[in-house]
């Protein structure tokens, strides 16, 4: 079901509240929000079923009424409940904090496949390469030296991207791309769904390391920058990425000012449209077309995502290698709107 912000529960039975605090029970332990609702609807209307933090092992059961969430804990608090797996849970009460704007936050469902997200210019490749060949990648770039940003860490090839203009000095070229680059260039020439594939030659590469709960804040790939097919390669862990399209002007609020950029964006501008996908080790992400040009996208900070009612851990490490071409030529896409004013993250 729904996400909503809960406070840490406070005392025990004699706080009430028509919201419960059950530990020892969620998706991490095999059962999902759906099947948590029914049993707990025994009891009276179920207004939502949310994950209480981020170990997928505790929820919060919002009932309508208070009475009702009593009568539940009364019954299944500290007992084996047959139809949660026979399980034994830890039930308190619990209030819903608002967040600052007022209200909770809302979830985004996700989906595996790119073409359910409705995204002209969007795809995923899964297993785009092999376990033995996502090692030989990651045991290259950690042989090479890495530049500290405030949260993560960055290789760039070909051009480098300046995190201060937000854009490429194509006069300061740094040389061809590595060697161990190139079986990925030779299979995105063949890729399908990519007409322009063969004929473009990718030059500049922008290697990055997120610890596990770093994420990246919604940015579109500068147009005058890099021409139209961005290629990003997810390496060692698994995350969300989710994709954003701003109604009014294409913009998100612009962040405080951090040579990184990586801040969460504000939610007081709510007008935009989202989609969300899982990105799985190994997979490639193509973004053409609209989904290049008029779609931020962005990974939110997350420790653990929700993907169909399962828990995913995110790894220790996540790498991505993302493929562009330097723009030799003004930019004119069918998007002129989302054009370079708009916020970007490398």
């Amino acid at each position: 079901m729904g996400l909503a912000r809960f406070g840490r529960p406070k005392g025990g039975k004699g706080q009430s509240s028509p919201n419960l605090y059950v530990a020892n029970c969620g998706p991490a332990v095999g059962l999902s929000y759906d099947t948590i609702a029914a049993v707990f609807a025994a009891f009276g209307e179920i207004k939502g079923v949310y994950a209480a933090d981020d170990s997928g092992a505790r929820v919060v059961v919002s009932f309508a009424e208070e009475g009702c969430a009593q009568n539940a804990l009364n019954a299944l608090g500290g007992r084996p409940c047959p139809e949660l797996g026979g399980r034994s849970l830890h039930i308190r009460y619990s209030v819903i904090q608002p967040t600052s704007q007022g209200r909770v936050n809302d979830a985004v469902p996700v989906s595996l496949l790119a073409s359910d997200l409705n995204i002209p210019g969007l795809y995923l490749f899964h297993d785009f390469v092999t376990a033995k060949e996502e090692e030989e990648l990651l045991a290259a770039v950690d042989e090479r030296h890495w530049n500290n940003l405030s949260k993560r860490r960055v290789q760039h090839y070909g051009y480098e991207f300046c995190y201060e203009t937000r854009n490429v000095d194509s006069r300061k070229n740094l040389g061809e791309l590595p060697r161990f680059v190139s079986p990925i260039l030779e299979r995105i020439s063949m890729l399908p769904n990519c007409k322009d594939a063969e004929a473009i030659v990718l030059d500049q590469l922008t290697v990055n390391e997120y610890p596990s709960g770093v994420g990246l804040s919604p940015h579109i790939d500068t147009h005058s920058a890099f021409e139209g097919l961005i290629f990003s390669l997810s390496l060692a862990g698994p995350c969300i990425m989710e994709f954003r399209r701003y109604l009014e002007g294409g913009l998100p609020p612009r962040p405080s000012s951090s040579s990184d950029f990586e801040v969460e964006c504000s939610e007081k501008n709510s007008n935009f449209l989202r989609r969300a996908i899982y990105l799985p080790p190994r997979s490639m992400l193509l973004l053409s077309g609209e989904a290049r040009y008029a779609w931020n996208h962005y990974i939110p900070h997350h420790k653990i995502d929700t993907v169909n009612d399962s828990v995913i851990r995110r790894g220790s490490r996540r790498v991505s290698f993302t493929l562009r071409k330097i723009r030799t030529n003004p930019c004119q896409c069918e998007f002129p709107e989302y054009c370079d004013s708009q916020r970007l993250n490398g």
